[in-house]
This record gives structure tokens, C-alpha cells and sequence, in this order.
């Protein structure tokens, strides 16, 4: 009989053991090419491009809701949002838009999503369960989305300001407005929406802006480089920036030096260059933390870093001058 049991407890436990709580599912990394109409998908576990999304021509922004469920993409020459299944990579579902839309931002639970409208000096509220645009506010010469891990608030930058705007999304209001002491690029907000780090036109670096104060608190430059002679970022040596999920380190990509840099939040020191691939964009960091992707506007390829060694470990070809990034965990 005890064995009769043990047998039937270890084929429970199994079975247990092989069910969806088991799975943790697959990281994909979607790679937006600029200058032609889609969106390159890299298998992070083969290092791959698996898959090609024909999303309409100039996609610009990607954003996703915390659950790596769907997708959502901007498409500046359709002036829409596009949603997709990240389980097949197909378009569930088209929503039209107010203007020309820049970089995304989306809610955890993926029920708003704002877009920054570049021709109409406003930023769109989508509602993803109505799909269509439920707000739009006005600012002056909008850029950058960001959402930091809350579902009531979300971000976004104004160029024409110098300043990033936070969003109460129940109230659909401006309700704080944080001054950056230039023109923001893009930027990164803390989990505890207090700090915010952003890159600046013309600045080879960074900026720490309180979100509290409403002041920058420290300009953090990084090393020397030459011009950035880049096609897509002209007078932004620096375009990317990235938190790790435990919000201990800042990577930064240096388009001049191709190559990135990673920022300590405690110590307030700089790693040595991390080299990469020509002007390096975006970047993204997978959600366990254990990978960087930096997408390279004009090498056409996109690197991926191991964030414990801080070294490339591939190098993977996409398409035509890739922007924007996002890695996720498919479930």
C-alpha cells in the first residue's frame, strides 16, 4: 500500500509540476524597423529573429501591459495603434488615432495606453476594452509615453516645455509637471514615482529629477565621446535609457561611442563602455533583469547583453534602422 501511494503521489506531484503554473513561458524581444513597415521578433532563449510583423510603414512606439499578453504598436503613416496577440504575433484589433503618434506608453493592466500625437501638440488617451481614444490633452511638442508600474497615472514628455507631465487617469488631468532643465529625450520613472531619469538634446548624459521637488537634483555626464554622426538622432548623443527591475542600475547607450553604459543608483558610479553595434537607440531590459537588448539604428541589428557580465553574448540582424524595443515574457 505505501508504495501504491508513493507511486500515486509522485504521479500527482507531476502532473502538478507540468501545468501552466510551471511554465514561465518564453521571452520575445519586438524590435520596431523604422524606415519599413514592420516589426522584427527575436527568440531571447535562441538569440533568433523567429518572426517578421507586416505592421503598416514607419511603426514607431511599442508598449505592453505587465502581463506580455499583447502588444501595442504605433504606426505613424496609418496615424493608429495597432494591437497584437504575442502568443501567434498576429493584429487583434486596429484603433484609429488624432494625429502622427509617437513612443507608446501603456497601464500594468493594459486598459489605457497614452500616445503622444507629434502634428497635433496633444497626447491621446486609448481606452484598449472601448478601442478608441477617450481623451485628449493638450501639450507642446509631445515625445516620449512612460508608465511606471502604477494603474492610475501615466507620463508624458514635453519637448516645447522642457518638462515631463504625469496624467491622473481617473480625473483625465495633468496633475504635476516636472521640469528637466532642457528638452527631454528619452526617459525612465522609478517604481516609487519619485525620480525620474531622463536624457536631454544636446547632453551627453542624464539628468535625476525629483518628481516631489519638481527640480533635476544632479546632471550625471558620461565620458567624452565624438559627435554622434547618426541618421535617426541628430544632437542626442544619448537616446536610450533603461532601469532594472530592482531599480539598482541606470543603462544609458552613448550614440557617439556605440556603445552603453551602466549607471549604479547607490554608488553613483559608471561602468566601464559596454561596446555594441552603431549608433545604438533604445533599450530594453527583460523583466527578471537578466538580459539587456539595445536596438543599433545603423548597423540594422540589435545586441543583447548579459546584465551580470555586462557583455554581448549576440548580435542579432533585424530590419531597416530599428528604434524602439521591448522585451517581454510570453506566458
Amino acid at each position: 500500500m505505501k508504495i501504491r501511494w508513493l507511486l500515486a503521489s509522485i504521479t500527482l506531484l507531476t502532473i502538478a509540476n507540468s501545468g501552466p503554473a510551471a511554465t514561465k513561458g518564453t521571452t520575445k524581444i519586438y524590435v520596431t524597423n523604422s524606415q519599413r513597415n514592420d516589426i522584427t521578433v527575436i527568440d531571447l532563449a535562441s538569440r533568433k529573429a523567429v518572426d517578421d510583423i507586416r505592421v503598416g510603414r514607419a511603426v514607431h512606439g511599442v508598449c505592453a501591459p505587465a502581463d506580455g499578453r499583447r502588444l501595442f504598436a504605433t504606426i505613424e503613416s496609418e496615424k493608429n495603434l495597432k494591437i497584437i496577440d504575442t502568443a501567434t504575433d498576429e493584429i487583434t484589433a486596429t484603433i484609429p488615432l488624432t494625429g502622427t503618434p509617437n513612443q507608446c506608453a501603456s497601464t500594468p493592466d493594459g486598459h489605457y495606453v497614452d500616445v503622444p500625437i507629434r502634428d497635433g501638440n496633444s497626447v491621446d488617451i486609448v481606452d484598449t476594452n472601448q478601442k478608441k481614444v477617450v481623451k485628449v490633452l493638450p501639450i507642446h511638442v509631445p515625445h516620449n509615453g512612460y508608465d511606471a508600474d502604477d494603474n492610475q497615472r501615466i507620463f508624458v514628455s514635453s519637448m516645447g516645455d522642457d518638462e515631463i507631465d504625469m496624467i491622473d487617469l481617473q480625473k483625465m488631468e495633468y496633475i504635476d509637471r516636472i521640469p528637466v532643465g532642457g528638452i527631454p529625450r528619452p526617459y525612465v520613472v522609478t517604481n516609487d514615482e519619485k525620480t525620474i531619469y531622463s536624457a536631454l538634446t544636446d547632453f551627453h548624459g542624464f539628468v535625476i529629477a525629483s518628481i516631489p521637488e519638481r527640480k533635476v537634483i544632479q546632471r550625471v555626464e558620461l565620458p567624452p565621446a565624438p559627435p554622434a554622426a547618426c541618421v535617426l538622432e541628430p544632437r542626442t548623443p544619448t537616446h536610450g535609457l533603461a532601469l532594472t527591475p530592482d531599480g539598482r542600475e541606470l543603462w544609458v547607450t552613448s550614440l557617439g561611442d556605440s556603445g552603453v553604459y551602466v549607471y549604479d543608483v547607490a554608488t553613483k558610479k559608471i561602468s566601464s563602455e559596454i561596446p555594441v553595434g552603431k549608433c545604438p537607440n533604445w533599450i530594453t531590459i527583460t523583466p527578471d533583469g537578466r538580459y539587456v537588448a539595445v536596438s543599433n539604428s545603423d548597423s540594422d541589428d540589435c545586441s543583447i547583453i548579459d546584465e551580470s557580465t555586462h557583455r554581448e553574448v549576440a548580435r542579432v540582424k533585424v530590419g531597416k534602422s530599428p528604434k524602439r524595443l521591448l522585451a517581454l515574457q510570453i506566458p
